[in-house]
């Protein structure tokens, strides 16, 4: 049997005023009540006295995560919050109030004239290197640290591999210590730590500390060459975001986090008395910036929207207590400026576009460097109408460039760099398919005055980046632009998932994202911005094409987005569909350091 509702009726029923409000509606004559299961489901309605069963009613603002209504965009994204553990300098008594001790150790020297044909487990196992605390512990301990080594050779012989954890560490009744384990560091290199290893090193301590729930403090010994505060910095990024997990959308059985019981973990290096407090900070406020961009790129597209990504802007302002200011030009305001590529894209959906513009300026001081971070935040890319055939499911991750402006803003406003004013510009919106969508052969006129012919609707990402960064160009004046963007499968096929790719004529650009990328390990390759190939943006209709020919497409991206910068201003794209993503475990937050340490450096 049907029951039919009078229509103003039920679009009261079906448009609350938030994502997050109840459902519940009461007349003089009748009680309406609705069912809301913990994913998108059927409104159920009742009436007549009647209501659904107690047991499947539930008030939206008791859901454990918001999602979206009928008719009305979710319009807030929750953040993880930060981890509650703290990495601090250790002092002479941190391993003997510690339950868990983990002391890291090179491995011996590769045995360079070893018999081929011997057994691994036959090669006699070289002397550890330890020194300072690491080997007062060892002879306190009796040569455990040698045993341990021996029972787990693999990770110590012939040269070992940086964070090569022992599993089975021992438990010691004598001492104050639940558990002792030994950090492998590799081989001991020539020359000073690099940061990748470092940061090796930080993900294995988190990993370590992460598997042990029932300390409640942690020591860390390590030799000398790590006295150094980049290469602390490294290692606290990475410890930091090793400890990051995203339960948002988790209403059953959480994901492991680290218990509640862990405190502290202690970092003491060997035959070092330096107070390493402010580097553990820095790297600490960078991992903030990697976990906001994680969030971000994982986020479902029914929670995170233009809407939703422009009230994150405006949370992260607030919490920078005034480090950040945040504007929204919403779709009006974009159309009095005639950016017609990104509303062009942004017709297909039904949320509209947010053009976000989070500016930082230091407290006081001299500005030195203006600069102007450009993300593409496409929050979902389904195509348009030249619809993907594949991989649609991931196409959340379209927002990589976005998320990673977003965390090196939250990471900027705690480091507080000096002598530097960075403007960050996202144009938001999805790309979607309906009766009002661009269609190919359309032809778009972007803000500054050049006319496109859109050859495909998948190549959508370039006509959104090429309005937000005449914005940033000629509104805001910045002196030099870096964008970041998940622009081109041939990017990806050309450096795979761990490297982006780097496109810019400036040579000292160049050479400052280089630096940046090799501190941070956000790894960057330098790309040909081969002219010539701009031929195949020629249109015969229009001033552009936003599509080239088959070969080269990579570099023909970053040739039209070159068109929406001025000529002789220093502009670097940089192409993160590869790193941005990881299969196994989703959003990897690159970009986010990069770019946080480049704007930094700008204002030395």
């Amino acid at each position: 049997m049907r029951t039919y509702f009078p229509r103003a009726l039920l679009l009261s029923i079906l448009r609350p005023s938030s994502c997050a409000s109840a459902f519940s509606l009461t007349t003089s004559k009748s009680s309406v009540a609705t069912s809301v299961s913990p994913a998108p489901s059927l409104l159920r309605l009742s009436r007549g006295g009647a209501s659904a069963p107690s047991s499947t009613t539930l008030n939206m603002a008791e859901r454990p995560f918001q999602t979206w209504t009928f008719d009305k965009a979710c319009d807030s994204m929750d953040w993880n919050p930060d981890s509650h553990v703290k990495l601090i300098v250790g002092n002479d008594n941190s391993s003997e109030d510690a339950d868990l001790i983990l002391v890291g150790v090179f491995a011996p020297p590769k045995e360079e004239d070893a018999d081929e044909e011997e057994g691994e487990e036959e090669k006699e196992l070289g002397p550890l290197l330890l020194e300072g605390k690491a080997m007062e512990l060892d002879e306190r301990l009796g040569g455990l640290l040698k045993e341990l080594a021996v029972e787990n050779g693999k990770e110590f012989k012939n040269g070992g591999e940086a964070g090569g954890v022992t599993t089975a560490g021992r438990v010691v009744d004598g001492g104050k210590a639940k558990r002792y384990i030994l950090l492998g560091l590799g081989p001991q290199p020539k020359d000073p730590i690099d940061p990748v290893t470092a940061m090796k090193i930080g993900s294995a301590l988190a990993s370590s500390i992460h598997s042990h729930k029932s300390i409640t403090k942690a020591s860390v010994i390590l030799p000398s060459q790590f006295a150094d505060d980049s290469i602390i910095q490294n290692l606290s990024t990475a410890f930091h975001s090793g400890l990051y997990s995203d339960n948002r959308y988790r209403t059953g059985k959480k994901v492991e986090v680290l218990a509640e019981k862990v405190e502290t973990v202690s970092l003491s290096i060997a035959n070092s008395g330096g107070d390493y407090t402010s580097a553990i900070q820095s790297g600490l406020n960078l991992a903030r910036g990697v976990s906001m961009t994680k969030d971000i790129v994982n986020a479902p597209h029914n929670i995170l929207n233009s809407i939703s990504l422009a009230n994150t802007a405006k949370r992260l302002a607030i919490e920078s207590h005034g480090c950040i200011t945040c504007e929204i030009l919403g779709k009006d305001e974009c159309e009095a400026r005639g950016m017609g590529a990104y509303l062009g894209v942004a017709r297909g959906s039904e949320t509209e576009p947010q053009l976000i513009h989070l500016t930082y300026k230091p407290k006081s001081g001299e500005i030195k460097k203006k600069v102007g971070i450009v993300g593409k935040g496409l929050l979902f890319d389904t195509g348009g109408y030249n619809i993907k055939t594949a991989m649609m499911e991931l196409m959340k991750f379209d927002c990589g460039g976005a998320a990673a402006v977003f965390g090196a803003a939250r990471a900027v406003s705690h480091l507080k760099p000096e002598g530097v004013e960075a403007h960050f510009v996202v144009a938001a919106c999805s790309n979607m398919i309906n009766s009002k969508a661009v269609v190919p052969s359309d032809v778009l006129t972007a803000s500054n005055g050049k006319t496109i012919e859109v050859l495909n609707t998948d190549a959508e990402g370039r006509l959104t980046l090429a309005d937000a960064l005449v914005y940033t160009d000629k509104e805001l004046g910045c002196e030099s632009i870096i964008e970041l963007s998940t622009l081109t499968g041939a990017c990806m096929i050309s450096l795979g998932t761990k490297i982006c790719g780097v496109w810019t004529e400036n040579d000292d650009l160049a050479k400052s994202l280089e630096e940046v990328s090799k501190v941070t390990g956000d790894k960057s390759w330098r790309m040909p911005m081969a002219q010539e190939y701009k031929e195949q943006l020629k249109s015969k209709i229009a001033d552009i094409t936003n599509l080239g020919d088959r070969y080269g497409g990579a570099i023909t991206a970053a040739l039209f987005l070159q068109e929406f910068v001025s000529k002789k201003k220093p502009f670097a794209h940089i192409d993160i569909a590869g790193p941005v993503w990881d299969t196994k475990s989703g959003a990897t937050g690159f970009g986010a350091k990069m770019v946080a340490e480049w704007i930094r450096r700008q204002g030395e």
